[in-house]
């Protein structure tokens, strides 16, 4: 007995000592690198709290299943990752918590990699309960990704990545070489939140593989992730790759949809997309290939349009050649619920046959969806929809069978066999209801293998009283979908308490150049009666209102082409109620030439701007999601609002909103209004241009092209109720027929016409 007491002790030592050595806490760059080239399987590397500059991490080593190589944080959250910094991982068996990357970029294609080298991949590894928050490169153009996955088996677990304002997807898995198909990578428990509007395309939150590995299977689940405004492009998930599952997530507020780009054999089941109601960019789920189930899914005040709609099944191009689009064929819509969402079913998406003219013959989308089956489905509208079922080519390959409708007694255009029932709907969640019953006497329809549809929305079994619709008939169901804290990194929240705007008061530039300064964003400065003259620009990095109740005159003389308010990363500005006055060579408001990492956003209000170069100067790469003016005159100023450097016809653009409302152009010699986006991209279905009750007088006499407006590529675009007059120009605007442009009610005097083409040639950017 004492012996084996012996024994037991001397194990408990050597288990010990054993655990003491695997334990290696590291403090500096150095120090890190080192522990890492001697890492062996069953080391836990600790990282000492702090901050770490211009680190690249290289995590390379054999672990095994019982015994992984782990590199944490000392506390989850303390370790800054900032700078120039980067974290690659090949091996098997590696897994990375707690880190915080914030206030830098990453200087390689990626934060984070799961590998080190094109042949030198990770398997069986994670990354969990990290941060990556604002880590954007300086240029917009710079295309990143924020998490690459390649290898397989890999994961990102309960991790919060938000705000990448650069091109490129923030997450996105590789399948380049026989390494990485087949990969069973798991992405889950993460909150994916705000993505701010990038301006056209490659602003994707997750991307599974690409065009050209588009046959390849991947095997990636999806599931139970948090989308909280993820309003990068029109593509929030793009499956590229086959037999991915997308289950159990929750799409909130989110401005676009889940796509099945490229690749087949998808599953998205149990979801829920949640809108306002009002917001009709919030989108659902939109099929383009073969073979796809989307089963229990649950659409909540769902407004979004054709690309954006709640389910939208897209025409292909025959033949079609991997970068474009396939016909959809085989796709199984069944067992979905629809509350209060625009047309749900919308088919022969994208349709392009009336712009054959200029279109070369294999861009053009004839081919219509066949052997599809759109059954078992549930539609609840508490205001009726004329158009639940909107064909923009004809649904002649689609079967519709025991789907049912409560539209609140509007007659239906074209039903294609719905059953009218009146239906209720029952509490289950928070601000979320949905119907539950009323449709028991509806036969499901039995496709094809539908016997693998085997739970509901909820998990619940449909052996046993199956019924149609996302949720079987139950009681006392409450979800709680937006309890934050059931997703993302469990010490890190973005919920910020709202702060009490402080009002700065000042009587002389001095003083406003100091307040300025000093002001924390959402402050207001409030500036009395006087004129007041600046040499040096007013440098706008944060939110801030500059707003006046007096006669208030900022008199501009700095230097030649620079500007009076300089508008940099985060710096949104507001201003009400100012006269801005330069001495011609100046600009009123721009960005920075370069630099611009974050987004800018301006609203000028009751303000007047007179004798600048340029009213308003942004400069390439520079985005700001809004830019409104509201009551305001512009005059004698060279050029009005420029917003055309984005020339690199990849469909981009500088704003996505730009509102003119109520203003006054006068002596506005050129570049009136210039907002371009170029290059032939039908998934970019913006910028957005709104000129009203505004008059121009006596502009554009400098004008090269005799063009008063220039709107070229933006795809939606308004122009009423102004008045045009004595414009020395040819026309007033060439306006896309085949998009969103309009016109009404305008009067034009000696100012030429506002023309409709219906076809404007574009650069393909592909």
């Amino acid at each position: 007995m004492k012996q084996f007491l012996k024994i037991f002790i001397l194990f408990l030592v050597i288990t010990s000592c054993d655990e003491k050595k695997s334990s290696i806490i590291v403090s500096s760059t150095s120090e890190l690198t080192d522990a890492l080239s001697k890492a062996v399987k069953g080391d836990k590397i600790v990282i000492k709290n702090g901050t770490y500059k211009d680190v690249n991490i290289k995590f390379v080593g054999e672990g095994t299943e019982d015994t992984p190589i782990t590199l944490s944080a000392e506390t989850a959250g303390e370790v800054f990752i900032e700078g120039k910094s980067s974290l690659e991982l090949s091996g098997n068996y590696l897994k990375v918590s707690g880190l915080f990357f914030r206030n830098g970029h990453s200087p390689k294609k990626n934060v984070i990699a799961f590998r080190t080298s094109p042949k030198d991949v990770a398997n069986h590894s994670s990354i969990t309960n990290c941060v990556i928050l604002d880590f954007n490169n300086l240029e917009r153009d710079k295309d990143n990704l924020w998490v690459q996955f390649y290898g397989k088996h890999n994961e990102l677990s309960n991790c919060y990545l938000a705000g990448k304002t650069n091109g490129g997807p923030t997450v996105r898995v590789d399948l380049k070489g026989n390494q990485s198909i087949r990969n069973y990578h798991k992405i889950v428990n993460n909150h994916f939140g705000p993505r701010p509007r990038k301006g056209g395309a490659r602003g994707e939150t997750i991307q599974l593989g690409s065009s050209f590995t588009s046959m390849s299977p991947s095997n990636t689940t999806i599931a139970n992730n948090l989308f909280e405004e993820c309003n990068g492009e029109v593509e929030i998930i793009s499956s590229k790759t086959n037999f991915n599952i997308i289950k159990n997530n929750v799409f909130y507020k989110s401005e676009g949809s889940v796509v099945t780009r490229h690749g087949n054999y998808v599953s998205v089941d149990g979801n829920y997309f949640i809108g306002d109601g009002e917001n009709e960019n919030y989108g659902g789920i939109r099929i383009i290939n073969t073979g796809h189930w989307v089963t229990n899914n649950l659409f909540y005040k769902i407004k979004g349009k054709n690309f954006r709609s709640p389910i939208a099944i897209m025409n292909g191009i025959p033949k079609s050649p991997l970068n474009r689009y396939n016909q959809v064929t085989d796709v199984v819509v069944a067992y979905n619920t629809f509350v209060d969402s625009d047309s749900p079913f919308q088919f022969g998406v994208g349709t392009n046959i009336t712009q054959a003219a200029v279109l070369p013959k294999s861009e053009i989308r004839s081919a219509r969806p066949l052997r599809t089956e759109v059954v078992n489905n549930v539609i609840y509208n508490s205001e009726g929809d004329v158009n639940p079922i909107i064909e923009h080519d004809k649904a002649d390959g689609v079967t519709f069978k025991s789907n049912v409708i409560d539209n609140n007694g509007v007659a239906i255009e074209n039903d294609k066999g719905l059953l009218v029932k009146d239906l209720s709907v029952t509490d289950i969640g928070s601000n979320l209801a949905a119907p539950v019953n009323g449709f028991s006497d509806v036969e499901p329809y039995n496709g094809f293998d539908f016997d693998v549809i085997t739970e509901d929305l909820l998990g619940k079994s449909r052996k046993n009283n199956n019924q149609i619709g996302a949720i079987l008939n139950a009681e006392n169901i409450n979800l709680n979908l937006l309890d934050k804290t059931k997703y993302g990194a469990d010490w890190f929240s973005n919920e910020i308490e709202a702060k009490k705007a402080t009002i700065h008061t000042v009587a002389n530039a001095s003083e406003l150049v100091e307040k300025l300064n000093a002001a924390e964003s959402g402050d207001i400065i409030d500036v009395k009666a006087g004129n007041y003259q600046l040499t040096n620009s007013l440098v706008v990095d944060k939110t801030i209102t500059i707003q006046s109740s007096e006669e208030v005159t900022l008199n501009y003389n700095g230097a030649a082409n620079s500007a009076a308010f300089l508008l940099q990363p985060y710096g949104k500005l507001l201003v009400k109620n100012i006269k801005l006055k330069g001495v011609n060579s100046q600009h009123a408001f721009a960005t920075l030439k370069q630099n611009m990492s974050n987004h800018f956003g301006l609203e000028v209000v009751d303000s007047e701007i007179s004798n600048f170069n340029y009213a308003l100067k942004v400069y390439k790469q520079a985005f700001s999601e809004e830019i409104t003016f509201t009551n305001i005159t512009i005059l004698n100023c060279e050029n009005g609002l420029e917003l055309s450097e984005e020339t690199n016809d990849r469909g981009d653009y500088n704003t996505e909103y730009l509102t003119i409302d109520g203003c006054s152009f006068n002596n506005v010699r050129q570049n009136v209004i210039d907002y371009y986006r170029g290059g032939y991209d039908e998934s970019t279905i913006g910028g957005n241009l709104l000129v009203q009750n505004s008059t121009f007088t006596n502009c554009g006499a400098s004008e090269k092209n005799r063009i008063l407006l220039n709107t070229r590529g933006i795809i939606n675009v308004s122009i009423k109720d102004n008045v045009f007059k004595n414009n020395k120009v040819k026309l007033i605007a060439l306006l896309w027929g085949a998009k969103n442009n309009s016109h009404s009610n305008n009067t034009i005097s000696n100012s030429g016409s506002i023309k409709t083409e219906k076809n404007l040639k574009q650069t393909l950017m592909y």
